[in-house]
């Protein structure tokens, strides 16, 4: 019964996640410390274990993913590769500190953040798209589902360095480190929300790569769970990225606000 209920997490983690760019972690990682904490359908589970199993649960994610948006064309795949440059090593970084936080400090402070995000995105449409002053950085057009060109870019250093930010969170929250990678997309380099979820995906396949390594030599995976969490994440990434393309960009960035609310509050209330 408890494996059924994992495949389903799976489905509804990687759909969510797939939909919104964020990989799925934001389910996963509360629910495991939910289910191990509040029922009898499976043992108790550490912050480590749950932020371990979820990275590693989101390398499929993210691969099934990338691949449906790369049918789609919405991979940024040379933004994606400068991000990681940044983001992979500090993911290993914050997959060790994982291992100093307690489950109610990891809750609340996983929660927290996720509000945070949440509210910076209501200031989205009061930002002023970038206007491309020189021919320094990197530099993108994209035509929109309204048929208007829009522009977005970012110079190579300050993306690798908020990369090393998303990084070290996601491997220290077992998020894969999305939450803030999406919306930093959209709110700083002002990337279109649909460009910023394929990407994202991306990212997300290729960080949890390597802070899955970090938690594997810890000893953070329950592979049992992990095995029955794979199937369901790899078809709700399928099913989320067929999402994504079938809605506009303004209400992926409302779905995205959403998750990040609800999530944010269930577990500031569990770790209390």
């Amino acid at each position: 019964m408890e494996y059924i209920i994992l495949v389903l997490l799976g489905f509804i983690a990687g759909t969510i996640g797939s939909l919104v760019g964020l990989g799925g972690g934001i389910v996963i990682v509360p629910a495991l410390l939910f289910l191990g904490g509040s029922t009898a359908l499976i043992g108790e589970v550490s912050p480590q274990v749950a932020a371990g199993t979820s990275l590693l649960v989101i390398i499929f994610t993210g691969l099934s993913s990338t691949i449906a948006y790369y049918k789609q064309k919405r991979v940024d795949y040379k933004s994606g590769l400068i991000f990681f440059i940044g983001s992979g090593p500090a993911g290993m970084f914050g997959a060790w500190v994982n291992k100093q936080l307690d489950v109610d400090a990891f809750s609340i402070w996983f929660g927290i953040f996720m509000i945070f995000m949440s509210f910076i995105l209501m200031f989205k449409d009061k930002l002023k798209p970038l206007k491309r002053k020189s021919e320094k950085g990197i530099w993108r057009t994209y035509i929109d589902e309204a048929g208007n060109e829009q522009s977005y870019g970012y110079r190579p250093l300050m993306a690798i360095s908020i990369s090393i930010i998303v990084g070290f969170l996601g491997g220290l929250l077992g998020i894969g480190g999305g939450s803030l990678m999406v919306p930093a997309m959209i709110l700083l380099f002002f990337f279109p929300p649909h460009i910023a979820v394929a990407t994202s995906m991306l990212l997300l396949f290729l960080t949890s790569i390597t802070s899955s390594v970090t938690h594997i030599i810890m000893g953070n995976i329950n592979w049992l769970f992990a095995l029955a969490l794979i199937p369901g994440a790899w078809f709700g990434g399928q099913a989320g990225a067929l999402l994504n393309q079938k809605l506009p960009g303004k209400t992926i960035v409302t779905l995205l606000r959403i998750v990040l609310i609800i999530v944010g509050i269930r577990l500031i209330f569990s770790g209390l």
